[in-house]
């Protein structure tokens, strides 16, 4: 058992926190910048909260932030009241935000000057995969400092991969946000032309879904696009701010990223039909206003 802080409880974090405590059995000390969700967090796991991401990183081993965007990270980790203030040598800083890979060099650099280790580590497998406790986590970092960390991390994850140095995590989940984009897009184009064509889109999906054009989207979201139902996991005011690191990336490495670029339009198109909140599958929606 270690001593582990988890500081972001949003619906990501909330469960991620909850398996560390549960199926890992560690020490949790959560801290959430709307107390009433540490609150509710401990009404429902147990361990303890803090008042500051400081306080509840003091004497850690582990310290895990899961915020909203590179900002709130540094406000959490490097801020006059973030983690890095109270860490002890040796800790280990594993970050599951979504962010650039400019801010995960930036804070492994502060960290090491600390004594401190660092990992960025976003994740993909959506609200399900961190209630399942099955996430996919992209992780970059010194091996060494990965190795110590995998284990623990191991609580909320079905596959945790190290992708290389500090910022590889973030560029492959960059990558991973690329794919889903234009596999959303030709899912919906698919699912709206077979719908003009008359169709029954259960049997079509029933067959294709067997051969070259299977997806994970596909086969879990295709029911519910096809209903007109778009509240089942990762908003797009989330899948924008993603992708809007990616094209900022895209920009600085010279990456040629015209479908990413058009998709992210489709999804502003989305957002002023008033789909803020909804998935990412309802680029569908677009289609057949």
């Amino acid at each position: 058992m270690a001593k582990v802080a988890f500081i972001g409880l949003g619906v990501m974090g909330f469960p991620m926190a909850g398996h560390l405590k549960v199926k890992g059995g560690h020490d949790v000390t959560v801290y959430n910048r709307t107390a009433a969700k540490s609150a509710a967090w401990t009404e429902k796991f147990g361990g303890k909260s803090a008042p500051t991401p400081a306080e509840a990183a003091k004497d850690a081993d582990f310290v895990f932030t899961c915020v909203g965007n590179d900002d709130d990270l540094r406000s959490v980790t490097s801020g006059k009241d973030g983690v890095l203030q109270t860490m002890k040598s040796g800790a280990i800083l594993i970050d599951n935000t979504t962010a650039s890979a400019d801010v995960a060099r930036e804070l492994h650099a502060i960290a090491k000057e600390k004594g401190v280790g660092f990992i960025d580590a976003p994740v993909s497998g959506g609200q399900a995969g961190a209630e399942n406790g099955a996430l996919t986590v992209m992780c970059g970092g010194d091996e060494a400092t990965y190795d110590t960390a995998k284990p623990v991390i191991d609580a909320y994850a079905r596959m945790v991969g190290l992708m290389g140095a500090p910022g590889a995590g973030q560029l492959t989940k960059m990558i991973n946000q690329i794919c889903i984009a234009g596999v959303v897009q030709g899912l919906a184009e698919g699912i709206h032309f077979g719908k003009r064509a008359g169709l029954d889109i259960e049997k079509v999906v029933e067959v294709i879904s067997k051969g070259a054009a299977g997806s994970w989207q596909m086969e879990n979201r295709h029911r519910t696009m096809n209903e007109g139902k778009y509240d089942f996991g990762f908003a797009i005011d989330w899948m924008r701010k993603d992708l809007g690191i990616v094209l900022d990336e895209a920009r600085s490495n010279g990456a040629k990223l015209p479908v990413t670029a058009l998709v992210d339009q489709f999804y502003g198109d989305v957002q002023a039909m008033g789909g803020n909140r909804w998935d990412t599958s309802s680029l569908l929606a677009r289609l057949e206003k």
